[in-house]
């Protein structure tokens, strides 16, 4: 991904949304769709800290490799 840092990004509006398999202590990003159909990332311990902002392509060829087992390796 080269997701490139937005520190201007509207914040208010942008409709942020959790995985499912988030925990209660907030350990999570969150994504959010832009108007221009790019995704924003953050992290959900630091709302007002760094969103990344990768195109929908970029999203899609990393949530396939995460699907796919690609990144199963860091987790052990």
């Amino acid at each position: 991904m080269d997701g490139h840092h937005m520190s201007d990004v509207r914040r208010n509006g942008l409709v942020w949304q959790k995985s499912r398999r988030s925990n209660p202590s907030g350990n999570c990003v969150e994504m959010a769709e832009l108007p221009s159909g790019e995704i924003a990332v953050r992290n959900s311990r630091d709302p007002e800290g760094a969103i990344l902002v990768y195109t929908r392509e970029e999203v899609e060829a990393f949530v396939g490799g995460a699907k796919d087992g690609d990144f199963d390796h860091m987790l052990v």
